[in-house]
This record gives structure tokens, C-alpha cells and sequence, in this order.
């Protein structure tokens, strides 16, 4: 019965922590308290460790298959005073989109070019899609201005212009104009790997990053050099939007 509550106890703990992204260890009884009474204790030689979001966490705690709860001694010395456990500092690089500003921009734009003298009977409008804007007008010069207008609501609304990868004009119905513009949102492969191959350069020491999905996560051992990767990536131009986020310590 007792070990039966010790397997609900482990399996409702596993549970909560994959929730939060935070990968368990189980570990035997030569590394519990019972095992360190009998004088053989071998997680004392190193802290063990587990992966939380891309940190290290030691592990203060071990709990092994009999109940038994112990504190390794090698890893006690690793809590800061108030007894909480020192992890390295982290952020993600993010490239992000606010379609909500992208629709702001466009109404703005669309209510200008219905209301300006240049656009009248051109049949100017931009059209919004999920991640992709049409451009249409009469001529090419005018489907240039009209795009112009957009380009100016979407820097007011602060939409990164990086963000809009812009299609060739093409001739649509009744020699009208056409242009269709797409809307990059995350980081691709290709930038993911300029980006770590930025970083690296940087020669930080202590400081990596790691491509996760869409995104990067860096970490290092000091917070200021990571400040120092993130305004040095906000000097270099890599073509895209590029967000900082998550800074924890």
C-alpha cells in the first residue's frame, strides 16, 4: 500500500512538472539519504542535474522508490542563502507580429485612399488575409503610393516594416495592378542559424544559445552579458523583426 502511494505521489509530481516544462530524474536508492548512511553516497562526487526551459537545475531533493527523502550534501552548497537554487540567467529571441496594429494600418490606409483626391476612381484598396496582404489599384503608380500610404500607418502603429516581404507587381483584370506582400512572423531556419553563429562570434564566455521551434533561447552565467547579446543584436541587421522576451535571472 505504501509504495503504491509512493508511485501516485512520483507520477502526480511528474505530471505537474511536465506542465511546466521541467524534465524529471528518477534516481535509485544509492543516491538517497539511505544509501548515504551506509556510507555510500555517489551523488556527492557531482550535483545532479535536470533541464528546466533550457536551464540547469540542481537537484536539492532526492526521493527514492522506498519514500525516503534526502538532502545531498555536494549540492547543498549550491542554494543561495535564503534557500532558493541559483540558475542561469535566460531570454528567448522572438520575432513577432501584431496582426490586431496590422489591421489598425490597413484600415487607416484604405480610408485615406478612399478619401484622397489622387486615389479617386483608381479603385485603389488592400486586402487582408491571415498572413498576406493584396495590394490592387489601376495603375502601377498609384498601387506604389497606395502602398507607400500603408508603409507610413504601419510605422505609426509600430509594425516593424522587416516584417512585410514584398511580392513583384503583377498586371490583374482590366490592366489593373496587383501586388501581394506576405507577413513573416518567426524566426526561420536560416535566420535561426545567422543568429547562433552571431552570438558565438560574439565571444561571450558562459553564454550559449539554442534553437527552440520558431525561436532562440540564450543563456549565460552573468545577466550583462546578456544584455550585451541583445543590444548587440539590435545593432545588426538580420533582416527581420526581432523581440526580446522571457529575461529571467
Amino acid at each position: 500500500m505504501r509504495n503504491w502511494r509512493v508511485g501516485r505521489l512520483i507520477s502526480a509530481l511528474s505530471d505537474r512538472a511536465e506542465l511546466a516544462g521541467i524534465a524529471v530524474v528518477l534516481v535509485d536508492e544509492r543516491g538517497t539519504s539511505s544509501a548515504r548512511k551506509r556510507g555510500n553516497h555517489p551523488s556527492c562526487e557531482e550535483p545532479q542535474r535536470i533541464a528546466q526551459r533550457g536551464r540547469e537545475l540542481p537537484v536539492t531533493a532526492l526521493v527514492n522508490v522506498d519514500g525516503d527523502r534526502g538532502e545531498c550534501p555536494a549540492v547543498r552548497g549550491l542554494q543561495r542563502p535564503d534557500g532558493t537554487i541559483s540558475v542561469m540567467p535566460t531570454f528567448d529571441i522572438v520575432s513577432e507580429v501584431d496582426m490586431q496594429e496590422v489591421r489598425n494600418a490597413v484600415d487607416q490606409a484604405n480610408r485615406e485612399a478612399s478619401t484622397r483626391f489622387d486615389f479617386k476612381n483608381t479603385n485603389s484598396s488592400i486586402e487582408i488575409g491571415e498572413q498576406e496582404l493584396v495590394l490592387r489599384s489601376s495603375t502601377e503608380d498609384r498601387l506604389t503610393a497606395l502602398r507607400q500610404v500603408l508603409q507610413e500607418k504601419m510605422v505609426k502603429r509600430q509594425v516593424s516594416l522587416k516584417a512585410l516581404d514584398e511580392g513583384k507587381i503583377e498586371e490583374a483584370s482590366h490592366n489593373a495592378a496587383r501586388q501581394r506582400i506576405a507577413i513573416r512572423a518567426g524566426i526561420s531556419s536560416d535566420n535561426a542559424r545567422e543568429l547562433n553563429k552571431f552570438i558565438k562570434g560574439l565571444g561571450l564566455k558562459g553564454v550559449s544559445s539554442q534553437t527552440q521551434g520558431d525561436q532562440l533561447r540564450v543563456s549565460g552565467k552573468k545577466r550583462d552579458d546578456l544584455q550585451a547579446v541583445i543590444s548587440a543584436c539590435r545593432e545588426k541587421d538580420f533582416g527581420i523583426p526581432l523581440q526580446f522576451n522571457n529575461f529571467r535571472d
